[in-house]
């Protein structure tokens, strides 16, 4: 039998989201393919401080637009403070207001897909809570190194209110 990996996880705090505008690399990737998300942090690193009407350090992992068998778009960025003069390089997304539970994770980038799974399948439904048809994200702080193991890394999962 497969021992599942126990993962140690705060109670979330809730709170209503603000509008976003997020910009940055972007590709689309299901469960099987999502191991390659690093890679695209790695060609989007370089890119922090160069994107126009960037607003501060913080980055987002962004997961929207899913396909319905198990696809999503998966887009590493920055917000922004207007569309106009970005590249088309960049992918970017629309974050809508939006009642959120806000995981803290600490520890390993690693134990991340672990994370997830245990807040789809273990938290959310014995949560009372139902997900919402928006996007769900990593906000990572400006200090957050991963390397080090410092800053904050939050997951936001968007709830129905």
């Amino acid at each position: 039998m497969d021992e599942q990996a126990r993962v140690e996880l705060a109670e979330p705090r809730f709170e209503h989201g603000h509008f976003l505008l997020i910009a940055g690399l972007g590709g689309r990737f299901t469960q099987e393919t999502a191991g390659d998300i690093p890679d695209l942090w790695e060609k989007f690193i370089p890119e922090i401080g160069k994107i126009p009407g960037q607003k501060s350090e913080v980055t987002y992992g962004i997961c929207c637009n899913p396909d319905g068998q198990g696809g999503f778009e998966y887009i590493a960025g920055v917000e922004i403070s207007k569309l106009d003069d970005l590249p088309e390089k960049y992918r970017w997304v629309e974050v809508q207001p939006q009642k959120y539970a806000v995981f803290e994770h600490k520890g390993s980038l690693d134990k991340l897909p672990e994370v997830f799974q245990y807040i789809w399948h273990t938290w959310l439904p014995q949560s009372g809570h139902e997900a919402a048809d928006a996007p769900e994200f990593e906000r990572y702080s400006e200090d957050y190194n991963p390397k080090l193991n410092t800053g904050v890394l939050e997951i936001w999962l968007p709830l129905k209110a």
